[in-house]
């Protein structure tokens, strides 16, 4: 209270000065500066609430649109329910705890029909990334790992000791793999939304506690992860996106540098993006953050440990003559990489890195005064899964560096060889094209035929049993290719082929009939991890509508 009395006798100690005076003149001056600031912060609080709503859930539209899109998410909504809970029908509900426990036999039956329950199968191969399987003796030695360790927990590392060495060896490998200085350090998480939260979250502790950055901004490109988009949410950092323009794809290193501003917190990039499996300019941000002083996260999340070994396994690995990708450039200060995807540990376990051990203590979680005790927690949770741990290590430690090499040439040729029919054999390279070029394990493509649609392509796709996934922004489709998947890429060509034909034969016979070709949209949902059929213009409330059924028993 005492500088607030003194500031307020200095202006009227200003106020009552002559006018013409350099006291009056001192005066309009200082006034002149507090409502320049004044003006400032209405104006970033202003642009901060349009960005968060910008990149929160969108208003609902028009209550004309309204009625219309309803209707149709109703039906929608149905399609999707009856979907996802069609096992419902048939299959026993337990919807209380039962009278009397189950014996071990019967669970073990009950175990068995559900994991047999009608499904994609993702062994045949027909399924883009999401499942990242290593091999059945990979997966019978990690379920006994976990089994060794199912009760431990590592926030007692004084009962679980294996458990913490454990998990220190897991970030000191992966830290390894990535080039990391002496000082390097980093932590595992549940995922890599989590370390990419973790990541933002440092950032923004870091300029407050440095910087007294009080208006935290960060700038991603159009194409980063979802994970950017719930940090900016979650943590009240103002978002800037930066376009991703073909035919690259890659982020605008001329609009980052406009961006940049004196509240900007974090720059980041992917190496690859999941959309389209591009690699940003790495090399030309890190300049940009070494001029500027800014942390620059990378994330490695889907390239994981193919990206790290490409060069190893005799493919060409991004801005390897620049200073490659990972902490080789002098710039970037975080990385994020899921030992959980092409690591091969189980679900769901990831880990973030950090240039410097100062810089990683800025995400950790500290409370000295609770009743319970000194309280302290290195990330999102406080109990977390040493059963997970213990898979995650015993994972890099069986398949070693020789067995990553080995899996890289596989996936990534597979991965190649699909790019390379796609740009050579006469039917598709006439009528779909590849997004960009990609490096590591996700091929991306869309139409470039008027009569034939994409999403027309993914449904018949889907048809024939492979469950790739739908992009938007612009329409495309992508494989990120596993071990299974590169197992059944000479099908997955023959199959793609017979779909395009099909459509070449559908757009003729409309002609025929019309005289011109009429798109027939396709209705594969381009939404993350699932393919259902949806109106795009019903996309936020059909995904609300979808979390909601995944709840449903």
């Amino acid at each position: 209270m005492s500088s607030l009395n003194q500031t307020a006798k200095f202006f009227s100690f200003l106020r009552s000065q002559p006018v013409g005076t350099k006291y009056d003149i001192a005066s309009r001056l200082v006034c002149t500066f507090f409502l320049l600031r004044i003006v400032h912060n209405v104006f970033d609080n202003i642009t901060s609430c349009v960005c968060r709503g910008w990149i929160s859930r969108k208003k609902s539209p028009a209550p004309r649109i309204f009625k219309r899109v309803d209707k149709d998410l109703e039906s929608i909504s149905n399609m999707m329910e009856q979907k996802l809970t069609r096992h419902g029908d048939t299959a026993e509900k337990n919807l209380r705890l039962p009278k009397d426990g189950w014996s071990f036999e019967e669970i073990e039956a009950k175990l068995e029909e559900l994991q047999n329950l009608d499904r994609t199968r993702w062994e045949d191969g027909r399924v883009s990334g999401t499942v990242y399987h290593g091999g059945n003796e990979l997966l019978e030695m990690q379920t006994k790992a976990i089994g060794k360790f199912s009760v431990s927990n590592p926030i007692h590392p004084d009962v679980f000791p294996g458990v913490r060495k454990m998990e220190a060896e897991i970030v000191a490998m992966i830290l390894a793999a990535f080039n990391a200085p002496k000082d390097g350090a980093g932590v595992t998480t549940s995922g890599g939304t989590e370390s990419i939260l973790m990541a933002c979250l440092a950032a923004r502790e870091k300029a407050a506690a440095e910087r007294g950055i009080s208006n935290p901004e960060m700038i991603i490109p159009s194409t980063a992860h979802a994970a950017f988009y719930k940090a900016a949410q979650y943590f009240k950092i103002k978002l800037h996106i930066v376009s991703c323009l073909a035919p690259e794809y890659k982020a605008s290193v001329t609009e980052i540098a406009r961006l940049i501003n004196r509240n900007t917190v974090l720059l980041a990039a992917s190496a690859p993006n999941y959309p389209h499996g591009i690699v940003d300019n790495i090399q030309e941000i890190s300049r940009l953050t070494v001029k500027n002083d800014i942390p620059f996260h990378v994330d490695c999340c889907l390239g994981s440990l193919v990206i790290a070994f490409l060069k190893q396994a005799g493919f060409p690995s991004p801005y390897e003559d620049e200073g490659g990708f990972d902490f080789r450039q002098p710039g970037v200060t975080s990385i994020s990489v899921d030992t959980q995807r092409y690591g091969f540990a189980p679900k769901s376990s990831s880990a973030l890195l950090y240039r410097n051990r100062s810089y990683r203590n800025y995400q950790y979680f500290l409370f000295p005064d609770w009743a319970g005790g000194v309280y302290a927690s290195p990330s999102m949770a406080g109990s977390r899964p040493g059963s997970l741990i213990a898979g995650s290590w015993a994972t890099p430690i069986n398949m070693g560096v020789s067995g990553y090499i080995d899996s890289c040439r596989q996936i990534v040729g597979a991965a190649k060889r699909f790019e390379t029919a796609i740009l050579t054999h006469p039917t598709l390279s006439s009528h779909i094209g590849v997004i960009g070029h990609p490096m590591v394990s996700v091929v991306a493509f869309t139409s470039t035929e008027k009569g034939i649609d994409t999403y027309d392509i993914a449904d018949a796709m889907g048809a024939r049993g492979w469950h790739l996934n739908a992009l938007q922004s612009p329409p495309a489709i992508h494989c990120a290719f596993t071990i299974p998947t590169a197992e059944a890429v000479d099908n997955l060509i023959s199959d793609l082929i017979e779909v395009i034909r099909e459509r070449l034969v559908q757009v003729e016979e409309r002609m025929n009939k019309g005289g011109q070709t009429v798109q027939s949209r396709g209705k594969s949902a381009a939404i993350y991890g699932v393919g259902g059929s949806i109106d795009h213009a019903a996309v936020s409330q059909f995904a609300e509508g979808f979390l909601d059924t995944l709840y449903k028993a």
